[in-house]
C-alpha cells in the first residue's frame, strides 16, 4: 500500500496544547513521526531580562499554569544559592508540601485526560473531582488555587499552623480514600490495560539514549529522580524514586499512579515535621555570576540556569522543561503503532507544550 502523510494537531480533541505531529503512514500503522512545535510561544526568557530579578518569580509562575509553584521553587532555590543564602528549615519543609500538592494535582489532571483519551468518561470525571480536593487545599493554604505567589527568594510568604492544619489533614485524608478507589481502576481495569499495555515500547537503553526525563524515563527502568539530590527537605524526609519495568504507556501511567500515593505520603511527613522558626530570610545585594539547579516537575526534571551581572536585573535566564526532553522520545515510540493508538501514546509523555515553548 501506498504511504500518506497528515498532521496530528495542532488542534485535536485529545490534545491540552498545541503540538503536531507530522505521521507518515501505511496500510493504518505509523511508519514516520515529525514532531512540529511553536504555537505557544510568549518570550519569557526575554522577559525575565527586563524584569526586576525579584519580580521574576511570578515570571516564572507563569510559565506553566499547573506546575507552577515548582517553578517558582526551582527560581527562588536558584536565586538563594547565587546570593549564598539559604530559606529557613520550616519554609523548606511547607516549599516540599506545596511541591507534593502541585504534584498530586498534575498527575490527578493528566490520568483524567488520559482515560478521556480512551473514551473512559466517568474515570475522567472521577480524577478531576477528587483533584478539586487538592486544588481546595491548595486554596485554603495559599489563597490561590493554580498559581499560588507563596515562594519568594528567600522563604515562603505563607504559613501553616494552628486550625488549619487539622483541616488540613482532614481533606487530605478525604482525598485519600476517593483516590485509593480510582487507583484500584487504573490498575486492574481491563479496558484501562487494553488501551495502554504494550503501546508506546520505549526500551530501557532508548529511553536513556533519547534523554528522557521523569514518569517517561523511570517507566523504562531508571531510578532517575531529581528530588534525590535533596534540595528542600527531601533528605530528611526520605524519598525513593517510583520505578515500573513495562517499558510501555501502562507503564508511565503506572509511575504516575503510584507517585500520588507517594507524594501524599511526603505532604503529610512535611506537615508533621514543620521545625519552629521563621518564614523567610531577607535577601541583600544583587546577584552576581552564574548558577543552575535542577528540581523535578510531575513531568520531569526542570533546569534553570541563570546568570546575574550585580544589577537588579539579569543578564540571563535560560530554562530547560522536561517535555522538550521527552518530545523526542515519541520517535521511539510511534513507529510501528496503529493509528488507534496515536493519541493514547502520545497522552502517555504527559506534554506540556506551554511549558515548552514559553
Amino acid at each position: 500500500m501506498g504511504r500518506v502523510t497528515f498532521p496530528f494537531g495542532p488542534q485535536h480533541p485529545v490534545l491540552p496544547e498545541a503540538i503536531q505531529l507530522q505521521l507518515t503512514c501505511e496500510d493504518e500503522r505509523v511508519v514516520e513521526v515529525l514532531p512540529v512545535i511553536g504555537y505557544m510561544h510568549r518570550g519569557i526568557e526575554k522577559a525575565a531580562e527586563k524584569t526586576p530579578f525579584v519580580n521574576n518569580v511570578f515570571l516564572c509562575e507563569r510559565i506553566c499554569g499547573i506546575c507552577s509553584f515548582i517553578h517558582a521553587l526551582c527560581y527562588c532555590e536558584l536565586m538563594e544559592n547565587l546570593m549564598k543564602t539559604k530559606a529557613p528549615p520550616r519554609a523548606q519543609h511547607l516549599r516540599v508540601f506545596w511541591s507534593e500538592l502541585s504534584r498530586i494535582h498534575s498527575h490527578l489532571l493528566w490520568l483524567g485526560l488520559l482515560a478521556d483519551s480512551f473514551g473512559f468518561e466517568s474515570l475522567f470525571m472521577q480524577c478531576w473531582r477528587a483533584r478539586e480536593i487538592i486544588l481546595d487545599t491548595m486554596e485554603m493554604t495559599t489563597g490561590q488555587r493554580v498559581i499560588q505567589s507563596s515562594c519568594i527568594i528567600g522563604g515562603v510568604r505563607r504559613d501553616i499552623n494552628g486550625e488549619m492544619t487539622g483541616q488540613v489533614r482532614r481533606m487530605l485524608n478525604k482525598f485519600k480514600k476517593e483516590y485509593d478507589a480510582i487507583y484500584g481502576v487504573f490498575a486492574k481495569d481491563y479496558t484501562v490495560k487494553q488501551r495502554t499495555a504494550g503501546k508506546g515500547i520505549l526500551g530501557k537503553e532508548d529511553a536513556w539514549k533519547l534523554g528522557a526525563l521523569g514518569p517517561t524515563l523511570r517507566a523504562s527502568g531508571w531510578a532517575s529522580d531529581a528530588r534525590m539530590l535533596n534540595y528542600c527537605a527531601y533528605g530528611e524526609l526520605g524519598f525513593e524514586p517510583v520505578v515500573e519495568n513495562g517499558c510501555d504507556s501502562f507503564a508511565r501511567m503506572m509511575v504516575r499512579a503510584r507517585e500520588i500515593h507517594q507524594s501524599l505520603d511526603l505532604a503529610f511527613k512535611a506537615l508533621d515535621n514543620l521545625p519552629a522558626t521563621e518564614l523567610a530570610v531577607r535577601i541583600n545585594g544583587f546577584p552576581r555570576g552564574e548558577g543552575m539547579i535542577r528540581v523535578e516537575q510531575p513531568r520531569g526534571e526542570l533546569f534553570e540556569y541563570v546568570k546575574g551581572n550585580g544589577t537588579v536585573y539579569l543578564e540571563r535566564l535560560k530554562v530547560r522543561t522536561p517535555t522538550f526532553a521527552n518530545i523526542p522520545t515519541l520517535l521511539a515510540m510511534l513507529p510501528g503503532c496503529e493509528l488507534a493508538d496515536v493519541p493514547v501514546i502520545v497522552m502517555s509523555i504527559d506534554p506540556c507544550i506551554a511549558c515548552t515553548e514559553r
